[in-house]
């Protein structure tokens, strides 16, 4: 297993290729914009807990979605037609992750530590790392963060302090992201509720293709003002 030291060159990452299928790929390093933003671009993320040393993945299948292919049930159909929530983007990108880092029902701790809350503010201020939030009035009730990556968005975490906000927040982000041009939210590991909203398998080849066609490309939740839309409107 590879073992990378903080001094190590940014770019000194094996290829997302030789990981195994669970996807382990290296330890070690540290958690700069740049390795960070090194990283994503190559297909590999950072994964590990409060008592771990620093672990980087790129596991295969790779789990992800495709704009179009958020899955609108009929619940949370008729539950949009009389909601009144509204979405933003990085009006508050601490405040989501801070949501998305509270531990869930049954859950004993959390994988986002103070240091990787700290890492990702730093991104959001170069304008790489995004937050999607939901509110109901002035009350943030839900939301996702993740990266940016040219036409592909790494999705990291999302929460609901409420029933569907969540649902809402990547619904929203699908809706909008594909509106300017983006083609893949990535959600890198399957969890059952995630391939509900349509989350699929890709091979590690097929995303690791992609990406390397549009990584370079401008990243649209950057360019300009994104057209975030009220969650009625995503009927």
């Amino acid at each position: 297993m590879p073992f990378l030291l903080p001094e190590d060159p940014q770019e000194s990452f094996p290829p997302a290729r030789a990981a195994p299928p669970h996807g382990l790929l290296a330890v070690g390093g540290d958690l700069s914009p740049e390795r960070l933003q090194n990283a994503y671009r190559h297909g590999i993320f950072p994964w590990f807990g409060e008592d771990d040393p620093l672990l980087w993945w790129s596991p295969d299948p790779r789990w992800v979605l495709r704009p179009g292919d958020f899955h609108l049930n009929r619940s949370l159909r008729r539950f949009l037609q009389r909601c009144p929530w509204t979405l933003s983007l990085d009006r508050d990108f601490a405040a989501v992750i801070d949501g998305c880092a509270r531990p869930r029902r049954n859950d004993h701790g959390t994988w986002i530590t103070a240091g990787m809350r700290s890492a990702y503010a730093r991104l959001a201020t170069r304008g790489i790392a995004h937050a999607i939030e939901v509110r109901d009035g002035d009350t943030l009730v839900g939301g996702i963060y993740g990266v940016g990556v040219g036409r592909v968005f790494c999705a990291e975490s999302m929460f609901s302090a409420v029933s569907n906000a969540s649902k809402v927040a990547l619904l929203g982000l699908c809706r909008n992201f594909a509106a300017l041009g983006g083609v893949l939210i990535d959600c890198q590991l399957h969890n059952p509720h995630i391939e509900t909203l349509g989350v699929r398998p890709w091979p590690r080849s097929d995303y690791l293709a992609l990406l390397a066609e549009v990584r370079d490309d401008p990243d649209p939740l950057a360019v300009g003002t994104m057209p975030f839309v009220q969650a009625i409107e995503l009927v």
